[in-house]
């Protein structure tokens, strides 16, 4: 399964209600993505890492997941502020960075930074099925429901499964080349991974109609919101909001 290492801990984030933490993070995410000035972008940044702080993870997981998310950040670095309209910042050789292309490579890195810490801070603390059965709760279809579920429970099945079919071909000496029979093998391997994929799934479907599956998957432990919970979404909302006020109020 994929792994959870900021599922486990009993800092005030883990401790609040599953459904809090998702409306808080869709609210942060949807303000965040859209906003350009950059105060509310500065904010934004200042109150995902104090949720990062409160959720008290392991540093260096922390950057570890900045560093990947970062790499890709990188390339818009490398294009975007070349390609944006505006005032020369600088030159390499022919191509021109222009301010205003820089300043939308910083606003859209911060933003994504920020977006980033929130949910690790938010949605990262809770294990995957207790993050499905608060999706449940708050009224998302039951279908995308259960193909998170799902998708989280077997994703490493059929990783396993692929690799013995790659190993199988590799004993029998497939060496991958830039040829027409390497992509054709390629081909294949996708192929028979589908084919036993949906084998599987069908095996896996018969083993829980026999043990009484009825297209519901029920929560062991319930959902209670506390005055806590009601608390902290105030103050996010209210943090939120702000960002709101000074996006679209830029005169405050």
């Amino acid at each position: 399964m994929f792994a959870e290492p900021f599922a486990d801990g009993f800092s005030l984030m883990h401790r609040l209600d599953p459904r809090v933490k998702i409306v808080a993070a869709a609210l942060f995410s949807c303000v965040t993505s859209v906003s350009v000035h950059w105060r509310a972008v500065g904010l934004a940044l200042a109150t995902a890492v104090i949720l990062v702080c409160l959720a008290k993870p392991t540093l260096q997981k922390v950057l570890r997941r900045l560093l990947l998310a970062n790499v890709f950040i990188l390339c818009l670095w490398l294009f975007l502020p070349f390609s944006y309209p505006g005032t020369p910042l600088f030159s390499l050789g022919p191509f021109v960075a222009t301010v205003a292309g820089v300043a939308a490579a910083a606003l859209i890195t911060i933003k994504a930074n920020a977006i980033l810490l929130a949910f690790i801070a938010l949605i990262a603390t809770m294990p995957v099925a207790t993050l499905g059965h608060a999706l449940r709760c708050l009224a998302v279809p039951e279908k995308l429901v259960y193909l998170l579920l799902f998708t989280y429970r077997y994703i490493h099945v059929m990783e396993q499964e692929y690799h013995r079919l790659h190993d199988a071909v590799v004993i029998r000496g497939f060496q991958p080349k830039t040829d027409r029979h390497t992509y054709k093998t390629y081909a294949y391997l996708v192929g028979m991974l589908l084919v036993r994929s949906l084998a599987r799934a069908d095996r896996v479907h018969d083993a829980m109609l026999c043990r009484g599956f009825r297209g519901r998957f029920y929560a062991l432990h319930p959902f209670f919101i506390t005055f806590k919970d009601i608390a902290s979404l105030i103050v996010i909302s209210a943090v939120v909001g702000g960002m709101a006020c000074l996006e679209w109020l830029p005169t405050i």
